[in-house]
């Protein structure tokens, strides 16, 4: 006759709901208590039955995850320190793609919703603040990672934007550079508004006055980072430095001004966001503010975890990036502040 919960409580003499917290590895449980538990759970060869303990339960112990793209390597990295933690914790994870879609995001949480699943968890939301009127309906709790709109309602965890760019603009003010433009995604929506803000405190604490025509809006692609970088570097006075919204805009702004033969980083310096695994590689190697995206993972995971278990959870969590300094960066060369438009070398200032 197969081993229940039931006999193993009779053998720990503890109850049932101990029994099930620790064959969990629920953090409610005393570590040595779990342990003895699970033990006792293996010598009597204890199996569960998903299907009857989501029936008495009413949980199923699957989350689900919805990311803009699962191509992206930025959700990949994210996604497998939401899946460490969550498999720690006897969860199951159903990945879905949003296609960065808002309606689709909706329609895919809703999916999610009608599986039984017992909380979500979404990537780069494009919908955000309209989860407010949704939590109701759905009934799950939900965490929003790098939100795109902001909610004073929704749990989430994001990287600090503001601070990130404030970093990467200010490396480029103490290597001497005062030309400074911003690429951005034009559908950043949140984490654009605030990297934009960063770039343009940065400027302001070293007494520069953001230019208009320096903010140029991407989409957060190389095709359209090359497409800003020829705009920017076409201007009759242009840049001695771009930050870019992410690392796909700078690989584009890169290949540009390889191809104007553009010597770099001596007369131009380019500095991202994300710290991709492709921003070493680069020619040159990358400047750019690391993301701790299996942390960001993790802790959203933590988060959800908390709420499924009735925990106090705080409502935004915002982590620090850190500049990463390659050869991407450099000071600038006295004499090329001034680069003539349509040439390939610099022009002195007299």
């Amino acid at each position: 006759m197969p081993v229940s919960i039931k006999d193993i409580a009779r053998i720990a003499g503890v109850s049932h709901s101990t029994v099930s917290r620790a064959l969990r590895n629920s953090p409610l449980i005393p570590a040595a208590t779990a342990e003895r538990i699970q033990r006792i759970a293996n010598e009597t060869g204890y199996r569960a039955s998903a299907v009857a303990r989501s029936l008495v339960t009413r949980r199923t112990h699957t989350v689900g995850v919805v990311v803009t793209s699962i191509a992206d390597p930025f959700n990949g990295e994210v996604f497998a320190g939401i899946e460490e933690l969550a498999n720690q914790h006897g969860y199951a994870v159903v990945l879905a793609n949003s296609q960065g879609n808002a309606e689709r995001e909706v329609g895919v949480v809703r999916a999610l919703q009608e599986q039984r699943i017992d909380g979500v968890l979404v990537a780069s939301s494009r919908v955000g603040a309209l989860y407010m009127p949704l939590l109701s309906q759905l009934q799950i709790p939900i965490v929003l990672l790098n939100n795109h709109h902001p909610s004073e309602f929704v749990h989430s965890v994001a990287i600090d934007n503001v601070d990130g760019a404030h970093q990467a603009v200010r490396h480029l003010i103490e290597l001497g550079h005062r030309e400074i433009a911003y690429v951005g995604d034009r559908y950043g929506l949140e984490s654009e508004a605030d990297r934009r803000t960063g770039y343009r405190k940065a400027l302001r604490s070293a007494k520069l006055s953001p230019r208009r025509e320096f903010a140029i809006a991407g989409d957060g692609k190389p095709e359209e980072g090359m497409a800003a970088a020829r705009a920017l570097l076409g201007l009759a006075k242009r840049p001695t430095a771009i930050f870019c919204y992410n690392d796909m805009t700078a690989l584009g702004v890169l290949r540009e001004a390889a191809a104007q033969g553009l010597e770099l980083p001596r007369q131009l310096s380019v500095v991202g966001f994300d710290d991709l695994f492709f921003a070493p590689l680069l020619n040159p190697p990358l400047s750019t503010i690391h993301q701790p995206r299996n942390e960001i993972g993790r802790i959203a995971m933590e988060l959800l975890l908390a709420l499924l278990e009735g925990r106090p959870a705080e409502k935004a969590i915002r982590i620090k990036g850190e500049l990463v300094v390659r050869s991407s960066t450099a000071e600038l060369v006295s004499g090329y502040q001034s680069i003539s438009a349509g040439k390939n070398s610099a022009t002195r200032s007299s």
